[in-house]
């Protein structure tokens, strides 16, 4: 197991802002309203020239109900898992009753503790700074997670922490070096996307088999786009459970534009995305519109229906959400579409099957010889229309790559062949190639057969 360094401390003390600036990426939401982070966020970093594994954590807060308490087991978990613990206060505050109920907290779990205090910038933060002695938890370093500065004291002191713990278990300290997989292969990256509390989190956790994302009934606990790798057979995945979609209008907190927007880039990024539905309200319009973005950024596709357990007459359910799905979503005609119950794990096999199925048809090249005389039965069945007295002709086509599929075609007059053509090649092509439920693009070009070299 990696080193691993857990960041904890109350809500809004510059957590999410130092695991940035120790990552050198933005991957955590930052915002100056407090209790923005729910989920702990892992990452993997280099510092002091040592790998290691941080988490950024929810902001610890009293309570024994609800929301408020499952986040603190998140976050007790997170210290439990960590070798290293970054405590962090803000030093402009000084030290609440809340640091110091959370300071023996982590005194208790008995790990090792590097003091940090945040938004030191200034004189105004010099009597906090001083306070922060009486903690007990060592001597705090002076730092701005914000500016920068006092960074290294605190990369120093994690380092330190590192060389320690390696020395107590007998190790040189010599960082290693990661190992890719034997065919070099990069974990397969899977987005669950879908309405808020549709369980994005519990099918996370079933597939992680632990209770890794925090869930509830309350709407909109997730907030981060937070990344799970796990292994299926003999397959790596990287999941990432993401923030529920509402419609534009009905997104008002300055958090959830923020989550609407890491929810976007873990789609973009994604090579499958699991639209997961409510099989008691299946193919909403935001159902739609959120199918047609993944569609629109040529991601491929798996349609998961949820809480299937609660549904009596199941056949004819089915049915009718396979007829749905066909008619609704036209642009990935023959997407698989898995009924499951994340709460009990049933069906999230068949969805896993479905998923590494989906980026297989993904990444699918056919060969160019096929594809033209493919072409020519099917012009010969059904020829363009003519435009203006003359006939449209395609005269050569070819795959210009995968991931989705993308085509080109070269035709005398590109603009004027109908899209209802267009849709009748692409139908064609899902149906001899078996390219079902990934988008795929097919251009146009003007021009002959760019291989067939001109006569002198």
């Amino acid at each position: 197991m990696p080193f691993t360094v857990a960041i904890v401390g109350r809500p809004n003390v510059g957590k999410s802002t130092l695991f940035n600036r120790l990552v050198g990426k933005k991957l955590a939401l930052v915002d100056d309203q407090p209790g923005l982070t729910r989920d702990r966020r892992e990452a993997d970093v280099v510092i002091e020239g040592l790998p290691m594994t941080l988490i950024d954590t929810a902001g610890l807060e009293s309570g024994d109900e609800g929301l408020t308490a499952r986040m603190r087991l998140q976050t007790e978990a997170a210290i439990e898992q960590a070798d290293l613990v970054l405590f962090v206060i803000d030093a402009r505050t000084g030290v609440t009753a809340a640091d110091e109920i959370f300071g023996d907290l982590v005194r208790k779990h008995g790990k090792a503790v590097v003091l940090a205090a945040n938004k030191s910038e200034g004189r105004a933060a010099e009597p906090g700074f001083y306070e922060a002695y009486s903690l007990g938890l060592g001597e705090p370093l002076a730092m701005s997670a914000e500016h920068g500065l006092g960074v290294g004291d605190v990369t120093e002191a994690i380092a330190e922490a590192y060389r320690n713990a390696q020395a107590e278990a007998g190790e040189d300290g010599a960082p290693e070096e990661g190992e890719p997989d034997e065919e070099g292969v990069y974990p397969l990256r899977i987005a669950i996307a879908g309405r808020p509390n549709v369980g994005k989190s519990t099918l996370v956790n079933a597939l992680l088999g632990e209770d890794r994302m925090i869930t509830g009934p309350e709407a909109g606990i997730t907030r981060d786009a937070i990344a799970s790798e796990i292994e299926w057979g003999s397959r790596r995945l990287r999941v990432f459970d993401t923030a529920g979609l509402r419609r534009k209008a009905r997104i008002e907190a300055r958090a959830e534009v923020l989550s609407v927007g890491d929810t976007l880039r873990a789609i973009k990024f994604a090579e499958v995305v699991v639209l997961l539905l409510d099989a008691e309200q299946p193919f909403e319009k935001q159902d739609l519109q959120i199918a047609d973005l993944i569609v629109r950024e040529g991601r491929a596709l798996v349609i998961a229906v949820n809480k299937w357990d609660l549904v009596e007459d199941k056949q004819a359910r089915l049915a009718e959400l396979r007829e749905m799905c066909q008619r609704l979503l036209p642009q990935v005609k023959g997407v698989s579409l898995v009924t499951l119950s994340a709460q009990s794990g049933k069906g999230v096999d068949r969805l896993m099957d479905a998923v590494l199925a989906a980026d297989e048809v993904w990444n699918k090249r056919l060969p160019t010889a096929a594809l033209n005389e493919w072409l020519a039965a099917m012009i010969d069945a059904h020829t363009p229309p003519a435009v203006a007295g003359r006939r449209l002709k395609i005269r050569y086509m070819t795959q210009a790559n995968a991931r989705p599929p993308t085509f080109v075609a070269f035709c005398s007059q590109p603009k004027a062949l109908p899209d209802s053509y267009v849709r009748y090649l692409v139908n064609g092509l899902r149906e001899t190639f078996d390219l079902p439920g990934v988008p795929i693009r097919f251009n146009l070009r003007k021009g002959n057969n760019p291989y067939v070299k001109s006569k002198s």
